[in-house]
Order: C-alpha cells, then structure tokens, then sequence
C-alpha cells in the first residue's frame, strides 16, 4: 500500500507505523481540522489454515487471489476488510487530487490500521487506532470505511469477551463413575451452555434490548476441555468463550453477574453442583453514538444520497456489530461508519464477495466527503 501511494500520489508521504506483528499506514494532506478516513487492513480469519481450522472446518490456508464474475469480486477477507480499504484508499487519492489547485483549509487523513479485528487475550480492542491516536491532536470527525448495513450508522454497539470456566478435580476415563461430576466435565457440557443460553434469553434479549439503532447479543463461539494427545484423561476445566454485544450505556459488571447467577442456580441442582464457577470479562469497548445532526454525519448522508440515485439513506435499526469506530467516539470524535455490503462466497467458505459497482459508489461517498472536508472543514452544505 506504502508503494502504491508513492507512486500515484508522490507528492504525499505514506508513513509505516509498525507494532510488533502489526503496523499502521498513515497519510494526511492539508492543515486545520482533520478528518480521519478510516479502515483496518487485518481480516476476522488469519488466513492460515493451521490457526483457523476449528472456524472453517479445515487445515488449508485460505487462497489470496481475487477472482471476478461479472460485477462480483471474491476473495478472502474482501468483505471484512480489503473492500472497503481499497474504496478509501481510492478516495483519498480521488479527495487529493480534486483539490489539487484549491486552497486546503482541512486536513484529510487515510489510516490503514492493524490490530482493527476483534480478538480475546491481545490486550485492548481496536488497538491500532489507539495507538494512532496517542499523543497527536485529537481529530475532528472519523468515517470508518468498513462493510455493514445499507445506510450510515451514527450509533455503534459495544463488544466484550467473556469467559466462562467450570473447574473440579481432574480423574481418568477409567474411574469415570468416581469422577467429580460422574463421567467427567465433558459429559456434562450441554448443561453449562444450557444455563448460557438462558440467560441470553432471560438478560441479552430483555425488553428494551434491541430498541433503537443497536442491540444486545451474544453468542458461544469457542468450546475448550482437556488435551487431545491425553483424551483418557478427564480434564480438570472446561472453558465456554462468548462474544457478548452491549448497548451503549450497559454495565458489563451487572451482565456478568447476572450470567454467574444462572449458572450458580442451574448447577446447583445438577450433577456440576460440587464444581467451581467462574465468569471473567476481557476490555470492554463501549458503545457510543454520533448525533445525526453533526457536521461529519450530513455531509455523510449527504453524499451517500447522491451517489445512492438520490435515495436517502435508510434507518438502520438493532445494528449488533461493533467495529472500533468506537475508539473514536470514546475520544470524543464525532464518528460515522458505512460502507459496502458483503455476502459469503457460494463456490468458497473462506471467501466473500463483494459488488465492484459498490466498492466504486462507496469510494465516491468518501471522497466527496473528504474532498469538501479538505477546502471547508467547517461550512455545512
């Protein structure tokens, strides 16, 4: 991406900021109020097949190249991310040169970001916009440039992992009667995601938790007990992983709480009664919303009507998918997100597709935005 930059906007240094595994891209022209226009270049799955079996079901390593049929471009993580930073990497280009010979009284900048994917036990979501945003001025507006419903989202959800572990004494396949519960934690999973789901049903999906732009949810997403290599062996934990959706404003505390007293009474009356209980919660990256009022959010609309045939966009409501856009607004920058929609691949599991037509349109959107940004930052219309 560096390269690319450097050789369709040489007048514009890209800087590469690394981060051990990770690392930034950053390039900005102009000076005053800034606009970030933002996207992540890590994708949901690692690509390797060796890290993402248990997800897709196999050991290969995703195939890298693109493939076209018609209007459809598919490849691995096109949806999640290489779609939509390739429409902001074009529009910022598209921004820089539109105002070429105009006097720039904004500043527009393009972050590329690692460390933009949701993922447990690596410190701190959206860490690579964080790590942006230390110790430099605090922008003006963000626009995140990611995949998601038909229409500008002012509101994002919030997002936490949660753990929970059920422990006992460890015993062996051929004293399983005697084990602690009888037949070994294994047998007994089923009850433990029972009393999960219940509370999902009772706290997760309560009234009110799915008014509004954004919603609750949370869901199992990884199972973990013993060792393969030892499987005559009863493990002596057994680890349920949720990713949990908040809405802004909830007390991650109090929906913990609430998930460890279902499962202390439904395990109390259950063979699990004599095993431990334990809930813990990794970062909370709150939710937060932009008022469809600010000036980032009409020029947004704005351009996404012009470039939508005049339609306007549509409400989005109960949205449960959170990108760190709230990194931004916990910074207090006013943040919008929109981009193209994907859809799974039907030849390919590990791949998406994504519409060209719609990659160009969101391209469009960003660099109107941009591109006014850049010569009135602080002018409506």
């Amino acid at each position: 991406m560096q390269d690319w930059i450097a050789e369709h906007l040489p007048e514009v240094p890209a800087v590469v900021d690394p981060a051990g595994t990770t690392a930034n891209l950053v390039c900005s022209v102009g000076s005053g109020p800034e606009l970030v226009l933002y996207s992540h270049l890590d994708t949901s799955l690692t690509g390797h097949g060796d890290r993402d079996g248990g997800v897709t079901g196999h050991d290969d390593d995703a195939p890298l190249g693109l493939e076209e049929n018609g209007d459809l471009v598919s490849g691995f993580g096109v949806g999640v991310a290489r779609g939509p930073a390739s429409a902001a990497v074009a529009a910022f280009a598209a921004a820089v040169r539109a105002t070429a010979d105009r006097q720039r009284r904004g500043r527009l900048t393009l972050l590329l970001a690692g460390g933009g994917t949701h993922r447990d036990g690596t410190g701190e979501h959206g860490s690579g916009v964080r790590r942006f945003l230390k110790g430099r001025p605090r922008p003006a507006a963000a626009i995140v440039a990611k995949g998601g419903p038909d229409g500008v989202l002012y509101d994002e959800p919030g997002a936490v992992y949660l753990r929970v572990r059920v422990g006992t004494r460890r015993s062996v396949v051929l004293a399983r009667e005697h084990a602690t519960p009888p037949g070994g934690l294994v047998v007994h999973a089923g009850t433990v995601i029972a009393a999960i789901e219940r509370w999902r049903a009772e706290v997760v999906l309560a009234p009110g938790a799915a008014t509004g732009p954004t919603a609750r949810e949370a869901g199992i997403g990884a199972l973990h007990s013993g060792s393969p290599e030892k499987p005559d062996l009863l493990p002596a934990v057994l680890d349920v992983h949720l990713y949990l959706v908040t809405l802004p404003g909830d007390d991650v505390a109090e929906l913990v709480d609430a998930l460890r007293r279902v499962l202390h009474d439904d395990l109390a009356a259950c063979p699990l009664a004599e095993c431990t209980v334990e809930v813990t919660a990794g970062p909370h990256q709150r939710g937060a919303g932009t008022p469809p009022t600010t000036l980032i959010a009409v020029r947004t609309r704005a351009a996404w009507t012009r470039h939508s045939g005049g339609r306007m966009p549509p409400e989005v409501l109960a949205w449960r998918g959170s990108t760190d856009g709230t990194v931004f607004r916990e910074h207090g920058i006013a943040t919008v997100r929109t981009g193209p929609a994907a859809a799974p691949d039907p030849a390919d599991s590990d791949r998406d597709s994504v519409a060209a037509g719609e990659l160009v349109r969101y391209a469009r959107i960003y660099a109107q935005v941009g591109a006014h940004w850049l010569t009135d930052p602080d002018r409506e219309g």
